[in-house]
C-alpha cells in the first residue's frame, strides 16, 4: 500500500483573507509546493453577503502558473452555479495552465440560499439536476465535440480540446449515486476515521457490483493542531459551527475535528484515515498562523509512510 497523499489549501477563504501576516496566494502555493504536499485545493465558497473569498477557478489558475508539480485541486466546485460550457471553458484552461494537474472536486451545495444564489438565479431546488446534466455534458465539451446545449441553438463546440480531468464527488454518502455515475472519486468531509471505513466498503462493494473500478477517495479534513488557548478556542468554534451551521448533534460534533498536540500525533491521524482506506487527505490551517500550521503539516506528512 502506497503512503497517503496529503493536500493543503493556501490563504484563499474566509478570515484568512484577512489573517496578519498571512501570505498572498501566490507566495502560499509556491510553499506548499516547496513542502512536498502532494496537492493544493482552493474551496468555492461565495456567499455575497461580504464574506471575503476568491473565485475558486481564478485562484487556482494564479496557483498553477507559480507550481510546476504539485496538483492543484477544487474542494469542491458548486457546479450549479456555472453553466456547462462556462464550466467547461474554465476546466479546459486550467488543464492546460497545470499541465493536466487538475482535480475537479465537484458539489451540489454551496450556499444555496445565500445572496450570491439569489443574484445569479440559480435555485437551490434544482441544484442536483443542473449538477448532474452538467457532469453529463462535461466529458464532451473538453473533448471538443459538438454539443447540443439546448434545441433551439446549434451545437457548441469547444477548442482547444483538453483532457477530462478526474471527477471527486463531494458529499455524504447520498452523494454514492453521483460518485457511479459521473465521478472517479469520493470527497467527504467531517467525517472520522471510524465512520469513514464502513461508508468505503459500501461504495466499493457497490462500484464492483456494477463493474465500476473502485473510487479513489479524498478526506476533507478538520484537524486542530497544537495544545496552546488559540487551539483550544478553534476546537470550540468549530464544534459550534457544526451543531449551528451543520446540524449536528453536540455529541457527533465534538468527536468530528482531529486534534493533534504534536505532529506525531497528526501523523497518526493521516495513518488512520489510510486504514480506513482514504487515498488523500486534504485539510487547511484551521487555528492560528498560517505558517506555522503549514509547517506542523509538513512535518506530519514528512512523517506518512
Amino acid at each position: 500500500m502506497s503512503a497517503i497523499k496529503i493536500g493543503t489549501s493556501p490563504p484563499a477563504a474566509m478570515d484568512e483573507l484577512q489573517a496578519p501576516g498571512s501570505p498572498s496566494l501566490v507566495e502560499a502555493a509556491r510553499q506548499i509546493e516547496e513542502l512536498g504536499f502532494e496537492s493544493l485545493w482552493v474551496p468555492d465558497l461565495l456567499i455575497g453577503d461580504g464574506t471575503p473569498a476568491l473565485e475558486a477557478a481564478l485562484a487556482l489558475a494564479a496557483a498553477a502558473a507559480v507550481t510546476e508539480r504539485i496538483k492543484i485541486g477544487f474542494s469542491v466546485l458548486v457546479v450549479p452555479l456555472r453553466p456547462a460550457p462556462w464550466l467547461a471553458t474554465q476546466v479546459a484552461t486550467l488543464q492546460h495552465l497545470s499541465n493536466e494537474r487538475l482535480l475537479l472536486g465537484v458539489g451540489s451545495g454551496g450556499f444555496p440560499g445565500s445572496p450570491f444564489w439569489q443574484a445569479l438565479g440559480v435555485s437551490g431546488r434544482e441544484r442536483g439536476r443542473l449538477t448532474n446534466a452538467t457532469l453529463e455534458l462535461l466529458p464532451q465539451l473538453l473533448a471538443g465535440e459538438p454539443v447540443e446545449i439546448t434545441e433551439d441553438a446549434p451545437p457548441l463546440t469547444l477548442a482547444p480540446s483538453a483532457a477530462m480531468p478526474p471527477v471527486l464527488v463531494g458529499g455524504s454518502t447520498s452523494a454514492f449515486g453521483r460518485v457511479l455515475e459521473h465521478g472517479d472519486g469520493w470527497f467527504p468531509s467531517l467525517i472520522t476515521p471510524a465512520d469513514l471505513a464502513p461508508a468505503i466498503t459500501r461504495l466499493r462493494d457497490l462500484a464492483s457490483e456494477r463493474g465500476l473500478p473502485a473510487p479513489s477517495v479524498t478526506v476533507g479534513g478538520h484537524f486542530i493542531m497544537g495544545s496552546d488557548e488559540t487551539a483550544r478556542t478553534a476546537y470550540d468554534s468549530l464544534v459550534r459551527n457544526l451543531v449551528d451551521v451543520h446540524g449536528m448533534t453536540p455529541e457527533v460534533a465534538a468527536k468530528t475535528p482531529m486534534t493533534a498536540r504534536t505532529p506525531e500525533e497528526l501523523a497518526e491521524i493521516f495513518a488512520a484515515y489510510q486504514e480506513a482506506g482514504a487515498d488523500r487527505v486534504v485539510t487547511g490551517a484551521d487555528n492560528g498562523d498560517w505558517k506555522t500550521q503549514l509547517e506542523f503539516l509538513a512535518e506530519a506528512r514528512a512523517m506518512v509512510r
